[in-house]
């Protein structure tokens, strides 16, 4: 993924494309924090940010406001993540870009659960939210992905049957690719509320 987007940097620059200039510099933002570099990341998203603002620009797309938040998360920084959310959910609501609902609820959830831990009623109503939303959507991946962030919160809680009766039905339905880092999380907490 960063050899792709190395070139659509170079590619953009060159021709002159601030767009796809901006979104590869959003993604490179993001790549270094999955790769632990929160520092210099979270620098790169600040600089972007100040340059959009500086050129009057104020709302991202729906997809790097999603990276960012994320970003935000995987680097400790919720107060800052959910101030993001805040601020762009007005402006994302208005567009109607539904396909990324699902991952901003999700990510709502867990930055609340990151801020305070012990007051978990608000991230939960987020998952139940994103559960539903993506199987109406039909979003299995999805699906998965809250399904696992529900029932690890109900197993922190000892609800280990619930946790199970919820992410149990929606990892069967899977046939492959159980090598993903998803699916090994499922199975891991199906076997830890098992036992």
């Amino acid at each position: 993924m960063q050899a792709h987007n190395t070139e659509l940097l170079a590619l953009a620059n060159r021709e002159g494309f601030p767009y796809w200039a901006e979104r590869g510099d959003i993604w490179r933002s993001w790549l270094l924090t999955v790769q632990g570099q929160y520092a210099e990341g979270m620098a790169l998203f600040s600089q972007g940010v100040s340059a959009r603002r500086a050129r009057g620009v104020k709302a991202y797309p729906k997809f790097s406001t999603v990276l960012m938040i994320d970003a935000y998360h995987r680097a400790g920084q919720a107060k800052m993540g959910l101030r993001l959310m805040d601020e762009a959910q007005t402006d994302m609501d208005s567009r109607q870009e539904g396909f990324y609902d699902v991952a901003l609820l999700q990510l709502k959830g867990e930055l609340l659960l990151q801020q305070t831990p012990s007051d978990a009623s608000q991230a939960e109503d987020c998952f139940q939210q994103a559960l539903a939303l993506s199987q109406h959507q039909g979003a299995r991946l999805s699906e998965l992905r809250i399904a696992l962030c529900l029932s690890r919160l109900w197993q922190q809680q000892d609800k280990q049957a619930a946790a199970y009766a919820l992410l149990a039905p929606v990892y069967q339905w899977f046939t492959e690719g159980f090598d993903t880092v998803d699916l090994e999380g499922a199975k891991a907490l199906l076997d830890a509320c098992k036992r």
